[in-house]
Order: structure tokens, then sequence, then C-alpha cells
């Protein structure tokens, strides 16, 4: 496995702790944990993966989860934006393009990120993703019972949630992956985050039949899965994923022809 370091970020009076490996390469690769009890120890042998497969790869722990400071009530879907910019900006250097990964609640996170960055990011990875109205978005979770926890139980509020709208214009490479059984996600969101994923993106939906929601447990105990998902994510990242795309249409067409260039499809 990879060599992992650990280092701490500073940010709003938290001490952010994290995992990092590898140097310029491919991509910078950043996996995002869920919430409750996800943490960075989660994600240490995917991040490894990509370490391994010449990327740079950060984790890190969100104020009030795992090793990092801070308490998990005062924490908020902005805060957690906010965290990860910081560590991002701290760790990869500007001109790396990003490969973002989020577990669960990360879903919205990433999204909040490809926003943020823009054309920067190559690549998106929303492992059992969800995706909340905008009005949750300034409030802190709480102990379970105030305004966070009422808004993201409001019947189908998620569905004006921005997230969708951003993943709805990114063009690169997105894998989607999806459990068998997901007693925390309901099914009408992930077909959402898929279908927005789908007007542009080049998606992959990655099936893990057996596993449950928690994806970051999963891939640590089924190191196959891990590094398939690994090698989904990074396939044909230099051309935005169209890499394999091309290849398999290549593959069905007569001999002779050849395929000269391709482009996603609108409207």
């Amino acid at each position: 496995m990879s060599e992992l370091d650990t280092f701490t970020q500073a940010y709003d009076g938290e001490h952010l702790r994290g995992l990092h490996g590898g140097g310029p390469g491919r991509a910078a690769v950043v996996l995002l944990h869920g919430a409750g009890r996800g943490s960075k120890e989660r994600l240490r042998p995917l991040l490894a993966q990509f370490v391994a497969r010449g990327c740079r790869g950060v984790a890190f722990d969100f104020s009030g989860h795992g090793d990092s400071t801070g308490a998990l009530r005062e924490l908020s879907l902005r805060r957690r934006f906010e965290q990860a910019v910081a560590v991002v900006d701290a760790r990869v250097p500007a001109a790396e393009p990003l490969v973002l990964v989020g577990f669960s609640m990360s879903g919205q996170t990433v999204a909040d990120l490809a926003r943020h960055y823009g054309e920067r990011v190559a690549a998106l990875g929303l492992c059992a993703p969800a995706v909340y109205a905008p009005e949750a978005w300034d409030l802190p979770f709480g102990e379970g019972d105030g305004r966070f926890s009422a808004v993201i139980r409001t019947p189908e509020s998620w569905r004006r949630s921005p997230a969708l709208d951003v993943l709805r214009g990114f063009e690169g490479r997105a894998v989607l992956a999806v459990p068998g059984t997901d007693a925390v996600i309901p099914p009408p969101v992930t077909e959402a985050v898929q279908e927005s994923l789908a007007t542009r993106a080049q998606l992959i939906r990655f099936e893990l039949p057996e596993a449950t929601h928690q994806l970051g447990l999963w891939f640590q105990d089924h190191p196959d899965d891990c590094r398939e998902f690994a090698d989904a994510l990074l396939t044909g990242l230099g051309d935005s994923g169209w890499t394999a795309t091309r290849s398999w249409l290549a593959k069905q067409l007569p001999e002779g022809p050849t395929i000269a260039d391709s482009r996603p499809l609108s409207g």
C-alpha cells in the first residue's frame, strides 16, 4: 500500500486532521467522508489506490469527526464546503486538475466544490450521494431535532437542490457508486443524481449489489471493488473520460471506419 502522511490544517478556529500522499502527476484526488461516524480512516485504502496510480491524494476529517477538533452539532453544509476549500487550496497546487470523491452527505459538498473550482474539476466520484435543499446549506446540524433536520426531512425538498444543476452542467468523467441496499438515500435521489450527470458528463454507474450505504467501509473491506472504483474514475482522465467511450464505440464499428472525434450531446 502506498505510504500516506498526516497533516493538520487550521481553519476558522478548528484543526482539521488529514492524510496525504503522492505528488505532481495525473491529478489531485480529494476524498470526502460522509456524516455521522464518517472519517478519513475509512477512506485510507481508497486514497492509497489513487496514490499508487500516480495521483496526489488528500483526505481529511471535517470538524467534529475523527481526529479533527470541533463539535459536530456546529458543522453545516456551508462549513463543510469552506473547510474542504481550505484544505484543497493549502495542499494542492493551483495548476493541478481535481478529482473530487464524496460519500453520502459529501455528494452535496462535491457539487459545491465543482461549482467553485469550475473547469479545474476533471472527474467526480459520487458514492451513495445525498443532495439537499438550498435552505439547509447555512443551518448547523445541531442534535438532530433542529431546523436542519426539519428541512432535510421535508418530503421532496431535495429536488430543489442547487447540486443537481451543477451536476447537469458537469462535462467531465463521473462515476456513481450505487449499493444494492441503501436505507439512507431514497432511490429517487440516486436516480435524480444519475439523470443530472447523464446530461453532459461521461457517466459510469458502478453497481455494488451486496453493499449497503456505508461505501467507505465497503471499499475498506473489499479491496477488489476499491481497485475497480479507482480505475473506473481515472479511465481517460486526460480527455474528461471520453477515452473509454471511444474505445467501446470503436469495437462496435465494422472494419475500416474509425472515430475521429467525440463530444457530449445537448438538447
